[in-house]
């Protein structure tokens, strides 16, 4: 009896002692916790709450009544978003893009951080990552005038080739030039920024172990093969995972300031088509829907490549 009392009595003050540690640790750093309070602030109201919005996918939406009125008509608005062909063709073509860009455009980021870990130059090297970052910041309506400037019927690269005697290129009238033109300008815009993390991984090597294979012989591409690239292969594999995550998903702005209607049976994807039935033809929920499916789908992928991954004994997300 007395060993269970003083056990209980051991118990409560371990618990008393847990609470008071937390509380001076709060006390000691409450400017941290403060500072901690803007971000989940931002993403509860931006993030969590707008998760109720989702409850329109099962309504019937009525602007006067809002989002708490509404009358629940259950998987009916899937049903009517299943049979509408539009909504396959954008599926089709986001799936289409993502997995040409990310055969093409995710080894980009890899190959540019190895070539500026080369350099041996740092004013160069400092020149040449800001070039290289710097598409990143543009936006992407910016990015479609350039491009139509460059790459129309009347721009630049095709008023070269015309001056050579060849016939002009459809960059952006033809749908096979046009996923070209799509993901070059992708890779341009993204790959600098993209390869900040491998970058970041790759200064986070040891030296020795460059130093013990330059010892036994090993050139720059041997290095690069035995040491650096084995090195990154968890971060490596933790991009690709989250790359296949958002293979259903495409930026509105990327997509939009691109496409023309010579090409929307290519260049109409998710994104757009929320906007077109959504925005312009008033039908939130049928948008509700589409997002919804989205996201789920985003999920199931995420889960099978992180499943996948750990099955073949690298270290996924979780």
């Amino acid at each position: 009896m007395a060993s269970n009392v003083t056990a209980m009595t051991e118990k409560g003050a371990k618990k008393k002692t847990g609470k008071s540690s937390v509380l001076l640790i709060i006390k000691r750093d409450w400017a941290l916790y403060l500072l901690l309070v803007i971000p989940m602030v931002y993403y509860l109201i931006f993030h969590y709450l707008p998760y109720y919005g989702l409850t329109l996918a099962f309504k019937e939406f009525n602007p006067f009544v809002g989002f708490l009125g509404g009358d629940f008509v259950g998987f009916d608005i899937f049903k009517q978003l299943f049979k509408m062909d539009q909504f396959y063709f954008a599926v089709r073509n986001t799936l289409l893009l993502n997995i040409v860009a990310l055969i093409f455009s995710f080894p980009c980021p890899i190959i540019i951080a190895i070539m500026l870990n080369e350099l041996r130059n740092a004013a160069f090297k400092r020149v040449v990552q800001s070039l290289l970052y710097l598409p990143y910041f543009i936006s992407w309506i910016i990015i479609g005038g350039m491009v139509y400037q460059i790459l129309s019927k009347g721009g630049v690269v095709n008023s070269i080739i015309t001056s050579l005697g060849a016939d002009s290129v459809p960059f952006l009238t033809n749908d096979k030039w046009w996923i070209f033109t799509f993901i070059i300008t992708l890779i341009w815009q993204s790959t600098g920024y993209n390869a900040i993390v491998y970058l970041a991984a790759i200064t986070g090597i040891n030296p020795e172990l460059y130093e013990a294979g330059i010892v036994d012989g090993c050139g720059r591409l041997r290095l690069i093969w035995n040491i650096t690239l084995p090195s990154i292969k968890n971060v490596i594999v933790i991009m690709f995972i989250l790359a296949v995550g958002n293979i259903m998903n495409i930026g509105f702005d990327r997509a939009f300031s691109l496409q023309n209607p010579v090409v929307s049976n290519t260049a109409d994807v998710i994104s757009t088509f929320v906007y077109r039935v959504g925005i312009q033809n008033g039908r939130y929920s049928v948008a509700t829907a589409v997002g919804l499916f989205q996201s789920v789908i985003g999920c199931v992928l995420l889960t099978s490549a992180n499943l996948l991954a750990n099955k073949l004994g690298e270290d996924g997300i979780w």
